[in-house]
């Protein structure tokens, strides 16, 4: 387990999805979330199942000190010959948004990435338009890598994309700073 002062990561579990499904049901959580169409419990569960066996993927249940399910975090694309992933993140509970519990997701979930994993490089890519996960990702050292021009379709329009990555030797050449 990886826990900070605010939030702990912990294994994502069957009992989770219920609450992922009524999030991304939540037109106000899935704007800036790659979502484009309703899911109900049966396809989360599809979902979870071949997460669970697929060895490129790992998603972490974001918990406050309390013990409140809040969200998600996790690596995609997990490829291991290149030490490199795609993150994601979200934080599901609106209440609770602007008060550094991304920031500290992000910071344990890289410190999971480069300690527990051994990767090399971790990206993410993040619609141009959310300038909140934008402040985000830079208040912990992501570089921004470049826009993908249109890459993502949502709701009649398409979204320009901006990848931002780190890569360990920055990341831990940061926290020997820090």
């Amino acid at each position: 387990m990886y826990q900070g002062n605010k939030v702990a990561l912990k294994p994502l579990e069957r009992k989770h999805l219920p609450k992922c499904v009524e999030w991304f049901n939540n037109p106000d959580i899935t704007e800036n979330l790659s979502f484009f169409e309703p899911i109900g419990l049966e396809g989360e569960q599809r979902w979870y199942e071949a997460m669970v066996k697929d060895t490129a993927v790992k998603v972490y249940a974001i918990e406050t000190m309390e013990g409140e399910y809040i969200g998600n975090v996790g690596f995609h694309d997990i490829d291991l010959h290149n030490r490199k992933a795609e993150l994601g993140i979200f934080i599901g509970e609106q209440t609770l948004w602007d008060r550094g519990l991304g920031t500290e997701t992000i910071n344990l979930a890289l410190d999971l990435a480069f300690k527990g994993l051994n990767l090399n490089k971790v990206y993410v890519k993040t619609f141009s338009r959310n300038k909140r996960a934008q402040t985000c990702f830079e208040k912990v050292h992501f570089i921004k890598e470049g826009i993908l021009r249109e890459d993502f379709f949502k709701n009649g329009e398409y979204i320009d994309c901006i990848v931002y990555s780190i890569l360990a030797r920055e990341y831990f050449a940061d926290e020997i700073s820090d």
